[in-house]
């Protein structure tokens, strides 16, 4: 099987869940990894350390930013030259944005978000969670190549292999596109959602703190929205001191405590951490397809009847403005911090 995997980065710096694609691809055979940007040779260099066999590398200043068409008809003109069995993706922005213009180009289809491959006979078996994540499907693509977006941090990542080496081959860039990227801007430092570990999140009930008395002058959801930022400083410290990132629920986001780059959820991130804590969360159901998969989930919520203790394996029933410090003195005091 001819298995190529596309390798998604910022600026020559992969996201993990492309090398977790690596590994996956492993398992089937010979991979052979997509490098596409500017000045990207070393992140080729680093495809190798984790599994490549292989790298087609296209290299050129109209890469230097993503911008879909360009990539996309990169793919595409290689693809149907070389054709493949399987393309693999990361299931991020730029990944699924890809895969979805170039299996047009290609005219095959894409599974998207797998959670498990398997090959049986002649095809690729692909596992994905289906509504909102309370059932798995198992699917196939009829069509050839198959294009796969595989969820991030469902499958181990490689060790890295420092020092291993192999065979780069350039190959031509399709360079038109009818857009241009202006800038960046720069978001808040610290983990990613999609890659962290640990997740501690919080919901409509980091605004429900009654000893906290708001600034003079403020209206009732100026108020609000203040005692919803204490709380969530809370729940940053919690998540800061175990390592992990800060998340939030749609309810949150939309009442204006939080900007939406937190959010977890099926309109927001999907996570798969190894823990996941729920501050102050309730339990709706587009929030449990974004967190579900995570390997223990902790809840932390006053209303004993909250729909997320029917998913988390502790749950803990009381005020979250009390146990949250509690929580992270005693993280501190237990990892030295």
């Amino acid at each position: 099987m001819k298995t190529w995997v596309y390798i998604d980065h910022f600026k020559g710096e992969a996201l993990p869940a492309s090398w977790e694609a690596v590994g996956v691809g492993k398992t089937l055979g010979d991979v052979s990894a997509l490098v596409f940007g500017a000045g990207v040779e070393e992140l080729a260099k680093t495809a190798f350390e984790y599994g490549a066999d292989e790298v087609l590398l296209a290299d050129d200043a109209s890469l230097e930013d993503f911008r879909a068409e360009a990539f996309a008809s990169t793919l595409s003109k290689l693809a149907s030259e070389q054709n493949p069995d399987l393309i693999l993706f990361p299931t991020t922005t730029r990944g699924r944005e890809l895969a979805g213009m170039a299996a047009i180009d290609l005219e095959t289809g894409v599974l998207v978000d797998v959670v498990g491959l398997e090959v049986e006979g002649d095809k690729e078996v692909a596992t994905r969670p289906i509504y909102a994540g309370k059932l798995l499907e198992k699917t196939v693509c009829n069509a050839r190549p198959q294009l796969v977006t595989l969820r991030g941090r469902a499958f181990p990542k490689p060790e890295q292999n420092e020092g291993k080496s192999g065979t780069i081959t350039k190959v031509d860039v399709v360079a038109d596109a009818k857009t241009t990227v202006e800038g960046y801007s720069t978001s808040e430092g610290g983990v990613s959602l999609t890659d962290a570990g640990v997740i501690v999140s919080g919901g409509r009930g980091t605004s429900a703190n009654p000893n906290l008395t708001p600034p003079a002058g403020m209206d009732d959801k100026e108020a609000e929205i203040w005692k919803a930022q204490q709380g969530f400083e809370m729940v940053g410290e919690l998540a800061k001191t175990l390592g992990g990132a800060m998340g939030a629920s749609r309810a949150a986001v939309d009442a204006g405590y939080i900007p939406y780059a937190h959010q977890v959820g099926q309109t927001g991130k999907v996570v798969s951490p190894d823990l996941y804590i729920a501050c102050g969360i309730s339990g709706a159901i587009q929030h449990l397809a974004g967190m579900r998969t995570a390997k223990v989930i902790v809840a932390i919520n006053k209303d004993p009847d909250a729909p997320i203790f029917k998913l988390a394996r502790y749950g803990v029933i009381g005020d979250m403005h009390k146990i949250v410090p509690a929580l992270t003195e005693a993280f501190k005091k237990k990892l030295g911090k």
